[in-house]
């Protein structure tokens, strides 16, 4: 099944997402559902918030990074729980767009590698670091864990001149090709 994705003015996207029990219920489901989700919207990455559950859980697939990092084919992961345990490197800009604020798209600077503990899908835990492609990935699911959004990352002169645009966003003026839930 394929969720309706969460836009920008909904207050689940700004709160701070509760920890997972490995009995949560319909877990599998919901995570399969997110998959559909995000492949269906043409994303790398969605976090549950995304989909107006405010719980520690995000997928990715950066295998479109392989072209020019070769060891992310393949690279598809569940990540339940998860906590950064260290950001470091030289910070690199990437153009960044989300789900949940379709019709923007910004650089954004971020560290180059994440030290990340988290459980899979099996609640099995790891303590991993990534960088490049899938790092940036992480790093913005992650975010929305916290109810940050890539916007936040930007300066007061050009979070203003995206006022409009966010407002416009909240009202349910855009037209992404997916389904939305516009805050109410």
């Amino acid at each position: 099944m394929k969720y309706p994705i969460t836009v920008y003015g909904d207050p689940v996207l700004r709160k701070k997402a509760t920890v997972i029990e490995k009995e949560h219920p319909k877990l599998e489901e919901i995570i399969d559902n997110m998959w559909e989700t995000m492949y269906y919207s043409d994303g790398v990455g969605l976090a549950a918030p995304q989909v107006g559950m405010p719980i520690r859980m995000f997928v990715i697939d950066a295998s479109a990074g392989a072209d020019q990092e070769p060891e992310l084919e393949n690279f598809k992961k569940v990540f339940i729980n998860p906590q950064i345990i260290e950001t470091k490197g030289d910070e690199w800009t990437m153009n960044e767009g989300c789900l949940s604020l379709p019709e923007i798209r910004e650089d954004v600077s971020r560290p180059d590698e994440v030290t990340l503990k988290y459980q899979d899908e099996n609640f099995t835990e790891h303590l991993e670091t990534f960088k490049g492609f899938a790092g940036r990935v992480i790093q913005h699911e992650y975010d929305h864990l916290e109810g940050i959004l890539f916007v936040d990352h930007l300066s007061p002169l050009r979070k203003r001149l995206l006022k409009g645009k966010l407002l416009a966003i909240s009202k349910g003026k855009v037209q992404p090709h997916y389904r939305i839930r516009i805050p109410k």
